[in-house]
């Protein structure tokens, strides 16, 4: 049994859930596939027992992994899919961020996580991503987002103008900050925190939510993901900025983007009584309210 280990930093005091990651899995005979750069910042939290190898590729990956495990935060696991991507291959989050809507285990059930990994005993989400055309392969191999794919303005204060089209049919043109074109899993990330709806996971939605815009009653819309979304974005300097989760880059003003639902999904390996309303209820702290 080959687990992969995927990690960015060890700050903020998280070197003991690092290292008891490792003695876990050493505990368990895994052979441990670990993130290359990862491991050169870890590999002092290794047991001497333990069996190591290290990845830096997708094929790298998918070759010898049956199953991911990551160490961080929603972030990490958002990185990761960039190296599964169409595999298949399930990913369990170990949370040791802050919220924690993706990565699953708490940092105290990294033993639990382990162990479930070791198995391949656990609950499979299937979870839909975005993918985004353009002329030039501003993104590479992997031109796809599991949270949102983010338009915002870049290099001057003045507003970028987004125009909208589905299907070939004209929708708006959205005067704003920017515009967020969400997944279901992304709904409780920048969107929600723009005024977007929370949606579930099964729900095939896409959500436009548009970042402080001009027109006030312009407000959130959401879609069928088998929509296909056609943008192009006006400003006043030589460039805007799109996201693709954490990823970012520049293009030029007028540049036509097609933006639709990805051929595959990604496999979020979660807890058998862990459900996403029993998530939100525990990190939205719904409920909790002291005059309830």
């Amino acid at each position: 049994m080959q687990i992969a280990v995927f990690g960015r930093t060890i700050n903020d005091g998280r070197t003991e859930y690092i290292k008891s990651l490792y003695q876990n899995l050493a505990a368990c005979n895994a052979q441990i596939l670990i993130f290359e750069p990862f491991y050169k910042i870890t590999k002092e939290l290794l047991p001497a027992e333990s069996r190591v190898q290290i990845f830096n590729s997708h094929q790298e990956l998918i070759q010898n992994a049956s199953c991911m495990l990551t160490i961080g935060g929603d972030g990490t696991l958002l990185e990761a899919i960039t190296y599964i991507r169409n595999s298949n291959l399930p990913i369990l989050g170990i949370n040791t961020g802050r919220l924690g809507f993706l990565a699953g285990f708490s940092k105290e059930e990294i033993d639990l996580a382990v162990q479930m990994a070791v198995d391949l005993n656990f609950t499979i989400e299937k979870r839909s991503l975005l993918q985004i055309e353009t002329n030039q392969p501003y993104f590479g191999e992997t031109p796809f987002a599991l949270n949102e794919v983010t338009f915002h303005k870049k290099d001057n204060s003045s507003m970028i103008t987004l125009h909208v089209s589905i299907n070939g049919m004209r929708l708006n043109s959205y005067w704003a900050d920017g515009l967020i074109i969400s997944t279901p899993t992304g709904s409780t990330g920048y969107s929600l925190s723009c005024g977007g709806p929370i949606i579930m996971p099964e729900s095939q939605s896409i959500v436009l939510t548009p970042i402080a815009p001009h027109n006030l009653n312009v407000r959130p819309l959401v879609i069928a993901d088998s929509n296909q979304l056609s943008i192009i974005a006006e400003i006043r300097g030589r460039n805007f900025l799109v996201s693709l989760d954490s990823r970012s880059a520049a293009l030029p003003s007028n540049e036509q983007i097609t933006i639709k639902k990805a051929p595959f999904t990604i496999s979020l390996g979660r807890k058998p009584d862990q459900s996403f309303l029993k998530t939100l209820r525990e990190k939205l702290m719904w409920g909790q309210d002291k005059r309830n």
